[in-house]
């Protein structure tokens, strides 16, 4: 959430930026915010000034009556009743125009950085750079969703009787390969300096609106009613309302941690070839990274946290691009955006693997994240976060890029955590050959 003394102090810098996301309605969003802002003001002022009169009047009662001025005392007491009153209305208007003023700010997205490029959509996003030789299969070669039948690795069908479409069941070889990735994927967390934690995957309402997933997404996320609760889209939710409502110092900074949950989205309105298989899921299994960090150091972290992903698709041999987010594209609490995306040999495409992103301030205010500075004065935190990796279609890349007439060949720094080097229709092949 945007701080209302930033809007009004960079208004024309803030409808700029919220102009290379396309918003329409900023303009109105903007003055809006503003006006009410002005009117709190103007109540906080006279509520204020009121409050003043009427402790003046309540000391100025209890000198009337004891110097015996008791019809003056009486007029003092009506007076002071009146001003009491006009207290109460001006506190009650106050805290309806704090809370719109809050609505209207829920709904004004972050101010994309300078360097987001403009653009409407995806088509208009910038790579900004590229890594390996992309795979040349057969003309035989399938795409993964065949491939899992043949091999019997992951069944569509057993999910969907048991929960539904995009609700798989990993098996075989299937489950552990994935369990392998995960495993992989918190050791080198661990040494890159990450703290893990395993936080739940329901959250409440004010954690929702903490990291900005309310009212924004609230659409794309299973709601538990009867308790209010919500499934988690990502394990950044529940890691950074870790520290909600806290003030850190300096010397703690930055903080780092790292998570493995299952993910939760409706996806509502997804349809069409670009979500077969493990392209778009409800369910899904990702490991996230989380940094909170100085405002001086947030870009330089950015930058950090980026190419460690990017050594992760290295380990793994998966060509892949870093894509900068246009402001058509971004999302609603980022001020900067990677995409990291894998080749798909078997479908000539790229898959979006990993999300990389500095929110700034922008969940820090709504989290009340703060650090202490030198001079006890309290400033702001950044946040930052990106997945580390998601599951789906790094495990559709490994599936088709790696397909051999012998066999899946599974990344070598995975072996140790498969126990098998190749993915056989007939069984697991072991690091000696033997089925």
């Amino acid at each position: 959430m945007l701080q209302i003394s930033y809007i009004r102090e960079n208004k024309e810098k803030v409808l700029a930026g919220l102009a290379k996301r396309h918003l329409q309605e900023a303009p109105q969003l903007i003055d809006k915010a503003l006006a009410l802002d002005d009117e709190r003001r103007q109540l906080q002022q006279e509520y204020d000034r009121t409050q003043a009169e009427a402790n003046t009047a309540a000391k100025a009662i209890g000198e009337l009556m004891r110097s015996g001025r008791k019809e003056e005392a009486e007029q003092q007491k009506q007076a002071a009743a009146t001003l009491k009153q006009r207290s109460k209305e001006l506190s009650d208007q106050l805290k309806k125009t704090a809370a719109a003023l809050q609505e209207v700010l829920y709904n004004i997205p972050n101010v994309p950085h300078d360097k987001v490029p403009a653009g409407t959509s995806e088509a208009d996003n910038l790579v900004e750079k590229q890594w390996g030789e992309l795979p040349s299969l057969p003309d035989d070669a399938l795409p993964h969703w065949e491939l899992i039948k043949e091999y019997d690795i992951i069944d569509f069908e057993l999910g969907n009787k048991i929960t539904g479409a995009g609700f798989p069941v990993y098996k075989k070889q299937g489950a552990r390969l994935q369990r392998a990735l995960i495993n992989f994927f918190l050791d080198e967390a661990e040494k890159a300096g990450y703290i893990e934690v395993q936080p739940p995957i329901l959250i409440n309402e004010a954690s929702g609106y903490g990291t900005g997933q309310l009212p924004d997404k609230e659409g794309q996320m299973y709601h538990v009613g009867e308790d209010n609760f919500y499934l988690i889209p990502t394990a950044e939710v529940p890691i950074t309302n870790i520290y909600r409502d806290v003030i850190l110092t300096e010397e703690q900074l930055p903080v780092r941690h790292v998570g493995y949950t299952p993910c939760f989205r409706r996806e509502a309105g997804s349809w069409g070839a670009h979500v077969r298989g493990l392209n778009r899921l409800h369910q899904f299994d990702k490991v996230e990274i989380v940094q909170i960090s100085h405002p001086d150091h947030s870009y330089q972290i950015l930058e950090e946290m980026s190419a460690y992903i990017q050594s992760l698709l290295q380990k793994l041999a998966l060509p892949y691009r870093v894509v900068v987010l246009c402001g058509g594209d971004l999302g609603f609490t980022s001020a900067l955006t990677y995409d990291m995306e894998v080749y798909s040999a078997a479908q000539q495409k790229w898959l979006e693997v990993s999300s990389v992103s500095n929110f700034e301030t922008f969940q820090a205010n709504r989290l009340k994240l703060r650090y202490r500075t030198a001079d006890k004065k309290t400033q702001l935190l950044h946040t930052l976060n990106g997945s580390a990796l998601a599951l789906p279609r790094i495990v559709a890349a490994i599936l088709e890029n790696n397909q051999t007439p012998e066999g899946i060949k599974v990344p070598e720094v995975l072996v140790p955590y498969c126990g098998f080097e190749r993915l056989v229709k007939e069984g697991i092949i072991d690091k000696k050959g033997a089925v």
